[in-house]
């Protein structure tokens, strides 16, 4: 089994070598993991993985090849798992009932918040009142309320928080995936813009014959430099979130822009672009960059394009502190209008299929302060955006 595992990892473009899997064999005789599926996960990954980029495909190829393992360990606790009994508490309602739950509005509903912190005193579970599990208070988790703060809870279930008082961690996009198609870089062809740089290597054919012939028939040979693609790229890619639906489209564009574009730079925001952007999440609550350097360091001749499926509280576009993640001074839709005053010719790709976009508020406001510059993130929405930055936008 650890053979065939060791290959799937070599095939899936891991690269793993002899040395690390005999690691992985050494500790395993050592005990150093025992009894457990998730500390021969780890172990393995610790053993075998040196680089962060490729976590996810080493998940994807556990999962595979030892899927079902679990059960035939030999578990001696027998203990229910906390998930389970979480679980039990998460409030189901009818959709009738949820039509009777209204949202407080964003100002009434951080006062609130700031009372309930200096009024509760003990854990609750259920109700409508307190910070707790269960129940249709707008604060906690796992409940259910039109508009509320989550807290606690691992991951979102009916998208609608305001705000999320926990730390959220998201991975990087993959730019090696291999694509499913070529026409994504097809589609991106139509952005380009040729320019000759770079040291006079080629041979220019009508010079040399012209030389040639103004030297009395002496081969007089004439150079000239290579052309290549100069156009020049931002890409802002919103992750985490609701964006977890769409990793595989948006890893399969990011793969595809670093091949086509020689000048590509990429940053990372969450649902709206605020005060900051970041390269690594990994590190993005401590490393990153305030938007107002971004558009001091990249000139306006850089063609904009932001990557987003614009799902998220209007508050996070409308109202200063708005964000589900911190309290902004200035909302998103002034530092989104701050970067389209920048950079000239921009574009905005939602992979949430064009046929849904009336239905989400946010997806409406987004729309209206990019203009006509809102497109699907499909071929032809990528072919209408690459033709709309060449001529300059809208």
């Amino acid at each position: 089994m650890l053979i065939n595992f060791f290959f799937a990892l070599r095939d899936a473009g891991i690269p793993v070598s002899l040395r690390e899997f005999l690691a992985l064999l050494e500790a395993l005789q050592r005990q150093v993991a025992f009894g457990s599926i998730e500390s021969f996960y780890f172990l393995a990954r610790t053993c075998l993985v040196k680089d962060e980029r490729h976590f996810d495909r080493f998940d994807r190829v556990f999962g595979h090849c030892f899927q079902g393992l679990e059960g035939g360990l030999d578990d001696l606790t027998r203990e229910i798992p906390e998930e389970w009994l979480r679980k039990q508490v998460e409030k189901y309602l009818t959709e009738e009932e949820k039509q009777q739950l209204e949202a407080m509005g964003y100002d009434n509903l951080m006062k609130t918040l700031q009372e309930r912190l200096r009024e509760q005193q003990e854990r609750h579970q259920g109700g409508n009142k307190w910070i707790g599990t269960g129940g249709t208070s707008p604060f906690g988790a796992y409940g259910y309320n039109p508009e509320g703060i989550r807290i606690g809870q691992d991951s979102s279930r009916h998208r609608r928080a305001v705000k999320v008082w926990d730390k959220r961690e998201f991975r990087n996009l993959d730019d090696s995936v291999e694509l499913g198609t070529r026409n994504i870089k097809i589609a991106l062809k139509r952005l380009r813009e040729f320019a000759r740089e770079g040291a006079a290597e080629q041979l220019d054919l009508d010079a040399t014959i012209a030389a040639t012939a103004r030297n009395a028939g002496m081969l007089d040979l004439r150079m000239r430099p290579e052309l290549h693609n100069a156009v020049k790229v931002l890409v802002l890619f919103d992750i985490g979130g609701s964006m977890d639906d769409h990793i595989k489209v948006c890893e399969e564009l990011f793969s595809a822009a670093r091949s086509e574009f020689k000048h590509l730079e990429y940053y990372y925001f969450h649902n709206c672009v605020y005060e900051s952007v970041w390269k690594d999440n990994q590190r993005r609550h401590g490393d990153t960059l305030s938007t107002l350097e971004l558009i001091r360091t990249y000139g306006n001749d850089y063609k904009l394009i932001l990557v987003g499926d614009a799902t998220m509280s209007p508050y996070e576009i409308a109202y200063p502190g708005g964000s589900v993640e911190h309290m902004n001074e200035e909302a998103g839709a002034v530092w989104l209008g701050r970067l389209l005053a920048h950079f000239r010719h921009a574009a905005w790709l939602n992979p949430v299929p064009e046929q849904y976009w009336s239905y989400t508020q946010s997806v409406q406001m987004i729309r209206e302060l990019m203009g006509d510059r809102h497109y699907p993130l499909t071929l032809s929405g990528i072919d209408q955006a690459m033709k709309a930055l060449k001529r300059g936008g809208a």
